[in-house]
């Protein structure tokens, strides 16, 4: 994002800067006039889009949810079965936090996710792309007519997240150089299998 909002939308880019804001120094830091300024915009500007420093940080929960949900969905629809699935889920996942390193930390490093990792129950708390995970790993068992135990079955969940999301993480470290492009190895099966 350029620290100076030119005539588009104004919304996200208070989003963004909130983001930005939060990432470098923390929630406490954030106000709406820190944003409206590192947007170029008048200290007023944002109060058309946000009430009070609260709603923009859960507009910023939301907007990240959503963009990240989006991906993770059209992964699930675009897989032929439920295994598949769970691997394009990954894929996915690491891709999205590649592209939006500053999302993955502000998703991760801010407490902003519930997961109970209970695949026999649900919970409104959780957060939207971990439940998407838990019910895509259920219809898998389903699929394959696994019987796994409860404990069998939140390890499992734990394992699957764990290798999406290290990947993740790792690809987001700035101190981290390899000799390949993450996005050439994640289209194929290198990373993820």
């Amino acid at each position: 994002m350029s620290d100076n909002y030119h005539h588009g939308n104004l919304r996200q880019a208070l989003i963004d800067a909130g983001i930005k804001i939060i990432n470098e120094s923390g929630e406490a830091s954030l106000s709406l006039r820190r944003a409206a300024a590192l947007c170029g915009v008048s200290h007023a500007a944002p109060y058309a889009h946000f009430k009070d420093k609260d709603d923009l940080i859960e507009a910023i929960k939301q907007s990240v949810t959503e963009q990240f949900m989006k991906e993770l969905t059209e992964a699930v629809k675009n897989s032929t079965d439920a295994e598949s699935a769970i691997v394009n889920m990954g894929k996915s996942y690491v891709s999205f936090f590649i592209r939006k390193p500053d999302y993955f930390r502000f998703l991760f490093s801010n407490r902003n996710v519930t997961a109970h990792l209970r695949p026999d129950k649900t919970y409104t708390e959780d957060y939207p792309p971990f439940v998407l995970l838990k019910e895509t790993y259920l219809e898998y068992l389903k699929e394959k007519q696994l019987q796994k135990n409860e404990d069998e079955q939140e390890i499992e969940i734990l394992r699957i997240w764990a290798c999406a999301h290290g990947l993740a993480a790792i690809a987001c470290m700035s101190g981290v150089v390899t000799s390949f492009d993450w996005e050439e190895k994640l289209s194929g099966d290198l990373l993820l299998r």
